[in-house]
């Protein structure tokens, strides 16, 4: 049976429960949970053609909100880089993989409500998959968020809430929300649910490759739960001899929005400023979905990435402006944030590198 574990102070809490968030430290929950049993490329021929084909691995089985997400095609770019294109997903977002786990333990809970927050896409796929689910639903979004993206979710039947201010103004916001009696928050970054669906990213990797992983794999980095994904699975796979060495992830921020690559760069285990003071503030970037100042699992992040052998990398406004038509040029059409990877590794030859397109551009249009 899993549990909450808080990665702190060794807090538990029965995942039945409604508590989001560390009942002493205040912290995101990790995920005490142990695989069924050890996958195989043959095991999986013929099981259904979705995320939920590794039911082994997953903290959920049997699933009734699933709306076909998971195994998007990987496409060669390059020589040496490959794009997995996960703006096909059900949302048009790869934030689908996290959103039905975090829909479906809803479901089974039967809250009064269901609350999240998102600068777009997260809030998008927890209002499809809480409409699936039946589950009545609250999404706080900031002022400044593309307008296609609340339409969506608008048009899935949740409520709006536009905040004032920036994400962090937007995330407050909600975990006030979350704290009434009944609420089931939705939240991407506190529940570690979400990263157990994000995990199935790697896992097709995977069996896409048959049975290996690339030598990197690139994530857009905000509150990191790509990337977080990758590392459980990537650790789990390792663990079950499934693959023989981890590859190095590349984390890839905004020039203009890069607390983490600057704590990265600068040597630190947790953002700069933080726990004492105030990390550094933000600017404005096309990059809206990686734009957040102050990430709860930043000090999760840094390690996975170190541990990896991996890095940061940044881009600036203007690579994005150019990298998005340059995709669209060879027939994909990305949001400003789902082109950030291709912008920072596109022009490697030294590794293989898979990068994810993880947005449509219908959700934010052309940069201007």
């Amino acid at each position: 049976m899993a549990s909450y574990l808080c990665p702190r102070d060794g807090t538990r809490a029965d995942t039945t429960s409604l508590t989001w968030c560390c009942t002493l430290c205040g912290g995101p929950w990790d995920l005490d949970f142990e695989p069924a049993g050890p996958l195989s490329l043959n095991s999986l021929t013929g099981r259904v053609n979705s995320l939920w084909r590794y039911e082994e691995v997953l903290p959920l089985a049997s699933p009734t909100t699933s709306l076909g997400e998971g195994r998007t095609p990987l496409v060669p770019l390059t020589g040496t880089v490959s794009a997995k294109l996960d703006y096909l997903m059900p949302t048009l977002s790869f934030k689908d993989r996290g959103a039905v786990m975090l829909a479906e333990l809803a479901r089974r809970l039967a809250p009064e409500r269901v609350v999240a927050d998102s600068s777009g896409n997260a809030g998008t796929a927890v209002a499809a998959y809480c409409a699936r689910a039946s589950l009545p639903c609250t999404v706080y979004v900031p002022e400044g968020t593309s307008p296609k993206k609340t339409e969506q979710i608008r048009a899935h039947g949740a409520r709006l809430e536009i905040v004032p201010g920036d994400r962090e103004a937007t995330a407050r916001a909600a975990r006030a929300a979350a704290d009434a009696p009944g609420t089931f928050y939705a939240s991407h970054v506190f529940n570690p649910y979400f990263l157990h669906g994000t995990k199935t990213y790697v896992y097709e990797l995977w069996e896409d490759l048959g049975g290996r992983l690339p030598d990197a794999i690139a994530v857009p980095v905000g509150n990191g739960t790509l990337l977080l994904g990758a590392t459980l699975a990537t650790a789990e796979l390792h663990a079950q001899g499934l693959i023989d060495e981890r590859p190095a992830l590349i984390a890839v921020q905004a020039e203009a929005a890069s607390p983490l690559a600057t704590a990265f760069h600068a040597g630190s285990d947790d953002l700069l400023g933080a726990p004492t003071g105030t990390p550094a503030p933000t600017s404005p970037t096309l990059a809206e979905g990686i734009a957040i100042p102050c990430p709860p699992r930043a000090r999760a992040v840094l390690a996975a990435v170190r541990a990896s052998g991996g890095t940061f990398l940044t881009v600036t406004e203007d690579q994005i402006r150019a990298t998005q038509l340059d995709l669209a040029a060879r027939g994909f059409y990305v949001e400003t944030t789902g082109v950030a990877c291709w912008a920072a590794v596109g022009g490697r030859t030294d590794l293989e590198i898979v990068v994810p397109l993880c947005g449509a551009g219908l959700k934010t249009g052309l940069a201007p």
